[in-house]
């Protein structure tokens, strides 16, 4: 295993290294935004992100601002050890679908019962996601879906070397 070495914020940033264990539930009035297939999918500035030690932030849209009736909930499940069970959707727009693209906690633990029935999606696998203006870069590899921006330094869980972080 390769150790992290923690990369020292410049000002304005957050390191992910001074994030909580286990993970927390905040509100954030950021302008959220997200674009697949050419169409405005979710915008909101009423997110909630959760964050954890090394993770990037995971931002959850209120279902009232997701354009629901893209999304197709399908059979996968997950379990997390601090949310509890996530249930996972397609997103169809046009002739294009991203699998497993999006999730919720129908029924999340209690700390974090301000995300129920919130989508959170993965950034890879829309065309554009966007902290106020600026374009996130996705987490690193294809489990994780947090959202980096130039507001945190990492280095970040998912990048070769980290699965035992």
């Amino acid at each position: 295993m390769i150790k992290p070495i923690r990369e020292a914020p410049l000002p304005g940033q957050e390191s992910v290294w001074d994030f909580p264990r286990p993970s927390i539930a905040q509100r954030v009035g950021n302008n959220i935004r997200i674009i697949f297939a050419g169409q405005v999918l979710a915008e909101t500035q009423r997110a909630v992100r959760t964050i954890e030690t090394s993770h990037p932030p995971s931002y959850y849209f209120p279902p009232e601002d997701v354009e629901m009736t893209f999304l197709r909930p399908i059979g996968r499940r997950s379990f997390c050890e601090w949310k509890g069970e996530a249930s996972y959707f397609d997103i169809t727009i046009g002739d294009r679908t991203a699998r497993s693209a999006a999730w919720c906690y129908n029924h999340p633990t209690g700390d974090f019962k301000s995300i129920r029935g919130f989508i959170a999606f993965y950034p890879r696998l829309m065309d554009s996601c966007r902290v106020d203006d600026e374009v996130v870069t996705p987490q690193p590899g294809t489990f994780y879906g947090g959202w980096i921006t130039s507001k945190f330094s990492g280095p970040f869980k998912g990048e070769p070397g980290s699965e035992g972080w």
